[in-house]
This record gives structure tokens, sequence and C-alpha cells, in this order.
């Protein structure tokens, strides 16, 4: 019989030809902290019950990788499924949207009791204990449509219905039939570590083990505000009747994109103004900070607010941490050697508080600039002094950290915290991740300004991550608002900027998985010209302005 050459960690293995990955993971028989599961072969993601037929290189794909850590989040969402619908048939599950380390659903339709909580876990276990394969199959796309609205579940219909292959993809686990968008681990025994955490009102978060943590279960911090902002741009959607990716791609073939772009704009500038009317209204306020995560689009927030204030006759002077970056090659270095361009010693403290103290003090400073492609900081010709109307405005990463600001008291600070979450879904069960939201707007942002590749995006996007976690989200409760900086249609115009960019990713880039990935999830978003983007919206922060790209 035909042998293959299977090369793992640099050592090179025979097995017979047609041998499942999944057989050659258990001849491997190691014993590793994490499941497998799936494989990279040759750097395109492949579940396990795939066969090997050729000589290639093999990737193990566990709960750490980037891959692993979206196909553990799926199954771990399918088992919570079909374990509400085994306790209580006539419930209906929904996932909201994503919360720091974990998932939110919504369980309708019933009401759940805390002795209904202990039932959902033990139901999980117990599907977990079964080792249920997860079984991958092709159905034609009509059948696909018909079993969906069968089920009640019109927006998986509709989603399959605009696919354009006759045939699709979709897993079974019990008696229950649903796609997501990525592989499934060979069977649900993958999952071996989760935990769920009941919230009351019929609300359930779901924790899973990633790289942040370290491979184990996050401990839940509830973060209400956040919960809160995503909910209220939800119930803004549905109330116009666009709670779905299929009822904007609806707008888009009817002609009728325009006025709900422009309605998306107004709602985030009405955002802005009651920020801007709390400041106004509270004397002691002289600086304001603002923070969020990477590609937040805290740039364009601080300039619309500094218009606010302008219109209202404050004089608002802008601050950015990052033009206070040290030199590239004086950037400190993380535990691997790497540059930890997210820590606070990142920035030229000492020469950042010595220019808001000369401010505070009524003198004048000029102003820096970062440039980013030559990694150097050079002062600007710009020169600024405080009025007696003038407001601070800083943005940066550590704004929510009381370390950057140690010498100005807390009553004249006003701290705003910036994300894109965005309140879309596709369906009741795939809402879209505010992180691929964050990683495509950083993609585009970076080559268009940084003249980074798509590849030394996504290969630092991991590092830009574990910051956050540091340097972040520990001080979100600092916050006094929080502001949602997305918009429900930019993902049909980032489409048609970053697309071109996600297909020069090749094969034998360890980034290919990924960008095949980020294509595969854009396909379902139909494309929206940027013309009808305005000038002063916050997208443009990352697609440019009007030939610009």
């Amino acid at each position: 019989m035909q042998n293959v050459n299977v090369e793992i960690n640099g050592k090179i293995k025979s097995y017979p030809y047609g041998t499942t990955y999944n057989d050659i993971i258990n001849y491997l028989n190691r014993d590793r902290a994490q499941k497998i599961l799936a494989v990279k072969v040759n750097n395109e993601l492949t579940p396990l019950s795939m066969k090997c037929t050729h000589d290639c290189s093999l990737k193990l794909v566990d709960v750490m990788d980037q891959d692993g850590y979206k196909m553990y989040q799926a199954a771990l969402k399918f088992i919570f499924i079909v374990a509400v619908k085994e306790v209580n048939s006539q419930a209906k599950v929904i996932f909201e949207h994503s919360v720091p380390k974990g998932m939110l659903a919504k369980v309708e339709n019933v009401l759940i009791e805390k002795i209904d909580v202990s039932k959902i876990k033990g139901k999980m276990a117990s599907i977990i204990a079964e080792d249920i394969p997860f079984e991958k199959l092709n159905i034609y796309k009509n059948e696909a449509i018909k079993y969906f609205k069968a089920h009640g579940e019109d927006e998986k219909a509709k989603n399959i219905y605009n696919k354009s292959y006759d045939v699709v993809n979709m897993y079974r686990l019990k008696n229950e039939l649903d796609y997501f968008y990525t592989e499934l681990p060979y069977s649900t025994n993958a999952i071996d570590k989760f935990d769920i955490k009941y919230l009351d009102n019929n609300y359930f978060v779901l924790l899973c083990p990633s790289k942040r943590t370290n491979g184990f279960i996050p401990e839940y911090v509830h973060y209400q505000n956040i919960i809160d902002s995503f909910l209220k741009g939800k119930e803004w959607l549905k109330k116009i009747g666009c709670p779905y990716l299929s009822n904007i791609n609806g707008l888009i073939s009817s002609g009728q994109i325009k006025d709900f772009i422009d309605a998306c704009e107004l709602t985030f500038n009405e955002n802005i103004h009651e920020c801007a009317k709390t400041i106004m209204e509270k004397d002691e306020i002289k600086i304001v900070l603002i923070a969020g995560p990477s590609s937040s689009g805290k740039t364009t927030t601080c300039k619309r607010l500094s218009s606010y204030l302008k219109a209202q006759g404050f004089d608002p002077i802008q601050l950015s941490t990052d033009d206070y970056f040290v030199d590239k090659v004086k950037t400190p270095k993380n535990d691997k050697g790497e540059y930890d361009f997210e820590c606070l010693r990142a920035i030229k403290l000492e020469e950042f508080n010595s220019d808001l103290n000369d401010l505070i003090n009524g003198k004048e400073i000029y102003l820096p600039v970062y440039n980013f492609t030559e990694g150097k900081g050079i002062r600007s010709n710009k020169k600024v002094k405080l009025k007696n109307n003038s407001i601070i405005l800083i943005e940066g990463l550590h704004c929510l950290n009381d370390d950057l600001t140690p010498n100005v008291d807390n009553r004249y600070k006003y701290k705003i915290y910036l994300s894109p979450f965005i309140p879309l879904n596709i369906d009741p069960h795939n809402y879209i991740s505010t992180l691929d939201l964050r990683l495509l707007r950083r993609i585009l942002r970076d080559f268009r300004t940084r003249g980074m590749s798509v590849d030394a995006t996504i290969k630092t996007w991991q590092s830009v991550r574990d910051g956050e976690e540091k340097y972040i989200f520990p001080y979100i409760h600092q916050a006094d608002v929080i502001i949602n900086t997305a918009l429900p249609y930019e993902l049909n115009v980032l489409k048609v900027f970053v697309e071109p960019l996600l297909y020069s990713v090749t094969y034998e880039s360890n980034y290919y998985a990924e960008a095949r990935r980020l294509i595969e999830f854009l396909k379902r978003f139909y494309p929206v010209t940027s013309e009808y983007v305005s000038s002063s919206s916050i997208l443009r922060e990352f697609i440019g302005w009007k030939g610009d790209f």
C-alpha cells in the first residue's frame, strides 16, 4: 500500500495513504495540555475527519491557535444549543455578541430558573463525555433552505439562499443541524474545558479557554456597561427593521442603502453630542481622556468631540499618546524578545507629562508628531497654549490608566472608553465578532498609513490583543461613558478595500488560513461604494479620503 510522508515539528513519519488526520493525531499518542481541534495542511486549515492523500507538512491546531479558538467557540455554542433544547424543547437560543473572554447568549420562549441552569450545564457535560462526532454534511441548497424554514429559522434560510453554491456545508450534532462560519472539531470530546454563567433575565455567558488565558477557563468579569452598549445598538437596529445582515443586504440590492448609512452616521453623531453636553455641563472637567483598543476609532472620535466643543465656544486642544512613542529601536521588549508597542513604557511618559504640566501652567508647547513608517518622533511647527476656555483632549491606549497622568486630580478628568461593538447579527446563532471588525480595520489602516503587509498586521495582532488584556480591559470600569464606534454598514464598505489585500496572502504564509477565513467571512456582505460615506465619518479613519487609497 502506498504511504504518505508527513512532517510535524521538523520530524517526518510515513502513514498509509488515506489515513485520516484524526488517526495520525492518535498515532502520535502525545500527552498534550490542549486537545487537537484540527490541523493545518501546508498552512490550510483542515478538519481531522479528512484523509491524508499526499506528502505534506502538518501543524497541530488547538485552542491556543487563533483558528482553533474560533473552532472551540463554535463547538461550544453548538453543544449549548443542543443542551438547552434537551432541557426544554420549546427554548430558542440567540447568541447576542461577544463579551471580554466570553459569549453572551439569550434563551427565549421559556423562563429559565436556577435549577434549569444546572441542568443545562449537566447536559453539556454529558454531551462532551459521550464523545459525539460533529458530523459534517454536504446538503443541497434547496434542502437546507427547507430545513431552516421548517424549524422557524428564516434568517438562516435567507443566508443559504444567498450562497452561490448548489451544495452547502452543515454539521449535525444529535438531532440538530446547524452551520457556523468555521470548521468544527472532530467530536464533542475536544471541548474539555468550559463554564457558563447565568446573568438573570435568561442571559448566559459561555466561557472557554484561549491563548490569553494560558489554556484555562478565565474568571468571568462582568462588564454591564459593555453589555448595555451592545443591547442599545441592537434595540436601535430592531426598531428600524435591520437586526440582521440580510436586512442590510436587502437595502443594498434595492438601492436604499444611502438612507441607512445617513441614519447610522446621525446616530453616531448624536452619541458624541451627548458626551460633549456632559463635558460642557461639568465645570471641573479640564482633561478628557479617550481610550480604546486598537482600531476603535480614537482619533476620529477625538476630532469629532473637539468639533462639538469648539462649536459651543470652547478651545479644545488635542494630544495623542501615539505621538509620544519612543523611537522604535528604543521600544521595550516582552519576554519573547519582541517589541512591546502596547506597554506604558513604550510612551515617553516624562516628556508627555512635562508637556501636560507646561500646558496646565500656561506655557506654550510645540506638538510632537510620530512617523510610524520611520519609527521616529519629532516636534512639529504647531504651537499650542491653554486659554481660559480650553479643554485638553487626550486619546490613546492607556488613557483610562491613572499612571499615564499621575499628577492630575481625578476630579478634573473625564474618561471615555471606545470600542466598535457592532450590534448586527448574521443570524441568531452567528454574531459579528468585534475582534474581526477591528482586525479588518487595522489591516486596511496599516497598509494605507504604515505600509504594512497583511501578514505583518496579522502577525502582530496577537501581541496587540495581549496588550489590550493587560493595559485596557482592567480599567474599563473607570470609564465615565462608553461610546460604540461601530457602524452597522461598515463591513459592506470595508469589503471593497480589504478583500484584495487578503488575497495577497499566499499558501507559504503562516497566516494563510486566517486570511482565507476572513475572505470567506466577507463573502456574505454585499459591497457598498465608499462614495456614500461622508468625509467626516469615523470609517474614513480606515478607508481614507477620496483619492487616498
